[in-house]
């Protein structure tokens, strides 16, 4: 655990930013945590090719603090969401997602009231031609569909990464799934895959 008036990592492999409302819920979520010592140094880290993966909260400061583009916005039906999901993975050739595979369809729960993700036609454009939409909610058979957006996410979007694949910002939440005693131990496969990114590294 990392104080957040810290300028210390003390010598961390890798960063998760996490959700819950340290912040409160209101304002813009992560507006205000991105004045945090801490991420400053989280950025640096960041920049340096640090794995960084921002979990729900954490996805809206990584967005706040400019390491990832775009904003989270209000569920479009103005409710917080708390239910299990589905979602489609994208790119599987990122240090976050080595243990799936291109299609694949994991099931992990959202808990959120600020889930939806927008950016402008130029940002989408250059996330989907740089391949960096990591995940995408969808049905459970992989189809990318309204009735599969919990929140009306554009183009369906659940997560996405930096253009130096280091850095990763989700909505669903993969600590909230990390076994089968949860209701499913999709969720482990997001660590599992960081661990083993680290090992190259020799950490």
């Amino acid at each position: 655990m990392l104080w957040h008036e810290s300028h210390d990592l003390e010598n961390c492999d890798a960063i998760i930013v996490p959700g819950g409302f340290a912040y409160g819920d209101y304002l813009r979520t992560g507006a205000i945590a991105k004045f945090a010592p801490i991420m400053r140094e989280v950025a640096k880290f960041a920049a340096s090719d640090g794995l960084v993966i921002g979990i729900c909260n954490g996805f809206q400061i990584l967005c706040e603090a400019g390491l990832l583009p775009g904003a989270l916005m209000r569920n479009a039906g103005l409710k917080y969401v708390c239910k299990q999901i589905h979602l489609r993975v994208e790119n599987a050739e990122t240090p976050f997602t080595r243990a799936c595979r291109p299609g694949d369809v994991l099931q992990i729960p959202v808990g959120h009231m600020e889930g939806n993700y927008y950016c402008d036609p130029q940002t989408l454009a250059a996330l989907k031609q740089e391949n960096r939409i990591v995940f995408r909610y969808s049905s459970p058979e992989g189809q990318i569909t309204a009735q599969a957006n919990p929140n009306g996410s554009l183009d369906n979007i659940a997560g996405i990464c930096s253009p130096g694949r280091n850095v990763l910002g989700m909505m669903p939440h993969p600590d909230r799934s990390s076994e089968n005693l949860l209701g499913s131990a999709d969720g482990a496969k997001i660590f599992r895959s960081m661990a083993a990114a680290l090992v190259p590294a020799g950490r």
